[in-house]
């Protein structure tokens, strides 16, 4: 039975590929209406098919594209930033090297003292540094009284100091007096403070004798007989110098040779003014006196 069975399922095979074999032999004349009618429905659907799948294509290739560019813009950013970031250290440094170089200059000029250097730290509430506070103190050898200088001329005078920190009074501030002589002359003069005329760019220039050959361009430095400031040290220029109505002194302006509204580094000269004036005595010579028997005798 079941050999009947394989027998029918082998001829019907075989009858089967005679007849697709006939078919395929069949001109294709006859084949045409057939794929015509198949073309009608399949082209259609082949066409649908083609313009959906370009339109994702393209969808996902814009959408790629677009996160590229999302990508590389971002990194272009990045690039700009830091950029940015390396420019503005590198103008930073170069400025501070500017600075560094012009107290480098100022200590060499003033070699015969020995000096700290010293960053600022704080500075009141105005728009100068009448009063300031710098980063060294007493651990540093920072002690009050010492004179404090930069952008190639006196700064100020230490008047408080703390361990870590020391606070300056700048030459500026209302309250100070700096007994000055003008270098080309000799001629004396008090510069004094005024923040009200700063706002100029000056300060003041009293006390010059009439006779005094004190002019316009002068240097004007702390002179000999200053109790707290050394000698020697440039404070600014002589300006407008004009005769008193007393008819007896003449006064003038100062256009100090430091910047006020840009202190970031000073120099602290170590050496105080009372210790030179000791070590000026000692070495004085004592007058001879004639001994008597009575001195003799203590």
């Amino acid at each position: 039975m079941e050999s009947k069975r394989s027998k029918y399922v082998l001829i019907s095979l075989t009858v089967f590929c005679v007849l697709l074999i006939g078919l395929t032999s069949i001109h294709d004349e006859w084949l045409t209406p057939l794929r015509t009618g198949v073309g009608y429905f399949l082209i259609p659907v082949q066409s649908g098919v083609n313009s959906a799948g370009s339109t994702i294509y393209d969808g996902i290739a814009d959408l790629t594209k677009m996160h590229n560019a999302q990508k590389e813009n971002k990194e272009m950013k990045d690039i700009i930033t830091q950029l940015t970031e390396e420019n503005t250290r590198l103008q930073s440094e170069e400025m501070e090297l500017t600075r560094l170089r012009k107290l480098y200059d100022l200590d060499q000029q003033y070699g015969q003292y020995e000096k700290v250097g010293a960053r600022v730290i704080a500075n009141d509430s105005s728009n100068w540094f009448q009063v300031f506070r710098i980063d060294k103190g007493s651990k540093d050898g920072i002690a009050v009284d010492m004179n404090v200088m930069a952008g190639g001329g006196l700064v100020g005078i230490v008047t408080d100091v703390g361990a870590n920190y020391a606070t300056v009074r700048s030459i500026i501030d209302d309250s100070s007096r700096v007994s000055g002589m003008a270098m080309q002359s000799g001629d004396s003069c008090i510069v004094a403070g005024d923040l009200t005329l700063f706002k100029e760019g000056r300060l003041r220039i009293t006390n010059v004798l009439k006779e005094s050959d004190l002019k316009d361009g002068d240097k004007i430095v702390t002179s000999n007989i200053s109790s707290v400031f050394l000698p020697g040290l440039l404070v600014g220029y002589a300006a407008d110098i004009t005769n008193d109505t007393n008819n007896v002194t003449k006064s003038g302006y100062l256009i100090p040779a430091a910047e006020f509204d840009s202190l970031q580094e000073v120099l602290v000269i170590t050496k105080l003014k009372s210790d030179m004036m000791k070590e000026d005595a000692s070495t004085e010579t004592p007058s001879a006196e004639p001994q008597t028997a009575e001195s003799t005798a203590q």
